[in-house]
């Protein structure tokens, strides 16, 4: 039997997608390609992941997990800069020479959040959360994700 992965299972599986997405569109970037539908995947991606991160994880870390708060805060802060990003780089006209400025901000920002949220949101959520509530997020998540989409919980 197969186990479904927990909330900070199904949010590490999506930032491995985003980082695919930045070397995608990086390696479109060297070729002198526009990135446009892998900006627009990214753009989809990221903010149906950091409202589900802000929805279904953030309330349960900044109240169960010591110093959550600020963990949480930073993460909040992050996901408003990776949104400024995203609006920005989609105003652009194709072919504007401050995409390459933008996109290299926003793959800097990326990671580095990334990785925060890996080594300190999740590994404290990890020891603070029993492995029952973990899973339970998770499922909560993929319900909420399947109504969104219409296809029942």
């Amino acid at each position: 039997m197969s186990r479904r992965p927990d909330i900070l299972g199904e949010f590490t599986a999506e930032h491995r997608a985003v980082e695919e997405l930045l070397v995608r569109i990086e390696a479109g970037r060297a070729e002198e390609r526009a990135p446009g539908v892998l900006l627009d995947q990214l753009t989809d991606l990221l903010l149906s992941h950091c409202a589900a991160e802000e929805e279904h994880l953030f309330p349960v870390v900044q109240h169960d997990v010591p110093d959550g708060g600020a963990v949480v805060f930073r993460c909040i802060h992050d996901h408003l800069a990776i949104g400024q990003y995203l609006a920005d780089l989609q105003a652009l006209p194709s072919g504007d020479p401050a995409l390459g400025i933008l996109l290299n901000g926003l793959t800097e920002l990326l990671r580095r959040h990334l990785a925060t949220e890996e080594k300190q949101l999740f590994t404290a959520a990890r020891k603070a959360l029993p492995a029952a509530e973990r899973a339970a997020l998770g499922e909560r998540l993929r319900a909420d994700r399947a109504e969104i989409a219409g296809t029942g919980p």
